[in-house]
């Protein structure tokens, strides 16, 4: 396992480490005033207009509409004869998924109720966002695999990934279904995740003049 790999992974864990610790400490939960802030902000916010809009939007979190966009993406790469950066894709989204869930199992943060909420509210755990934490590693695990020769177009579809992922992050908190420190956690958490299976799976080359076993210099 390479040293970036691990680093990154130590970061992720850091976040949800320390996120949890925040919230619920001592497996006492509460509502810190970030949070409480945060929900209070967007319950004021509240129209018909963005109700509309931020149930719309929040969709585009769930494992429903992003696995079956990830398969489509790792169908597309398998045909231009790119089976790693495909696998690579399937496995961004699903290991997000699937840490997010064992993270909620484990801090066990009830969903707020700091609100009247409109909208039935999510079955399971609070902490981390799911729907966040999914929605940042599969964008960045597309901008990653992007070919690099077309730095204007990678510039111009990481923004739009970026603007869609703060969308989904948002559209919980607006939602009343997330505190805000829940989707912070799942976003940084969802990008240090892929950052360092991307290091794990495309290692770079030792430099010139590195010895390529080591990596120390000759």
């Amino acid at each position: 396992m390479t040293r970036p790999a691990i680093l990154y992974w130590m970061l992720g864990a850091a976040i949800l480490a320390a996120g949890a610790w925040l919230v619920c400490p001592a497996a006492q939960c509460s509502v810190p005033g970030f949070d409480r802030a945060g929900l209070g902000l967007a319950y004021q916010l509240r129209n018909d207009m963005l109700n509309g809009l931020m149930s719309v939007v929040t969709r585009l979190g769930s494992i429903w509409f992003l696995l079956p966009l990830a398969c489509v993406g790792a169908a597309w790469l398998l045909l231009r004869r790119r089976s790693r950066e495909s696998g690579f894709v399937l496995l961004a989204l699903l290991g997000a998924t699937a840490l997010a869930q064992l993270v909620k199992l484990w801090v066990a943060r009830p969903r707020p109720d700091v609100h009247a909420i409109w909208l039935p509210m999510p079955g399971d755990w609070s902490f981390p966002s799911a729907h966040s934490m999914q929605a940042a590693a599969l964008a960045t695990a597309l901008f990653l695999v992007l070919p690099r020769q077309r730095a204007e177009w990678r510039v111009s579809l990481a923004i739009l990934l970026a603007v869609l992922v703060v969308l989904v992050g948002l559209s919980r908190i607006y939602l009343q279904v997330h505190f805000p420190s829940d989707v912070l956690a799942g976003l940084l958490a969802g990008a240090f995740w892929v950052f360092g299976l991307h290091a794990l799976m495309f290692p770079r080359p030792a430099r010139f003049g590195q010895d390529k076993a080591t990596g120390d210099t000759a």
